[in-house]
């Protein structure tokens, strides 16, 4: 194996690494929620404001496609394949740690809420802003937002196009 490919791999491992403790810290929240607040009244942290509430999420984003679980997994398959060809397909340096970080941490949203739906049958939520009436959401969907955000950030300010051509164009693996 040559060098460069020596490197790829130790990033990709380093992804997939990221993603798994990331998707087990997710899981043992939920799994924690599950033992201290399903079938109990919510947990008050902030009177009004903020509270730990157990809900099972049988839709996606804001309760959209309600007990759709099969598309829901497809769309999330599909999803998880597209974050996993840019972590792929982004190359091994410095300048792309940033999205090889955000990609792994919306890899590991992703999985983490389909893990729920495909085991559950729904997606385990529980932080709560009641103030706002916000929709309750998980730790996962906490990955997903503010890696995407960050994604769109890193995309419009900080890379140029012309950075960003190993998405679309075939190159040789040496000049990426």
């Amino acid at each position: 194996m040559d060098k460069y490919r020596k490197k790829k791999f130790a990033w990709i491992a380093m992804d997939a690494a990221i993603a798994l403790v990331l998707i087990l810290l997710d899981q043992w929240t939920k799994r924690m929620v599950v033992a201290k607040l399903k079938g109990n009244a919510a947990y008050v942290l902030i009177k009004d404001v903020f509270e730990f509430d157990y809900v099972e999420n049988r839709g996606s984003a804001f309760g959209m496609f309600q007990n759709q679980k099969v598309f829901l997994l497809l769309v999330g398959v599909l999803f998880l394949g597209l974050m996993i060809y840019l972590v792929v397909k982004t190359p091994a340096r410095k300048r792309f740690l940033p999205i090889h970080l955000i990609a792994s941490c919306i890899v590991a949203g992703g999985a983490g809420n389909m893990i729920d739906r495909f085991v559950l049958g729904y997606v385990v939520d529980f932080f709560s802003f009641v103030l706002i009436h916000y929709p309750v959401f998980n730790v996962a969907d906490v990955y997903i937002v503010v890696a995407t955000i960050t994604m769109a950030i890193f995309l419009i300010f900080i890379y140029k196009e012309e950075e960003l051509s190993f998405l679309w164009k075939k190159k040789k693996a040496e000049e990426n």
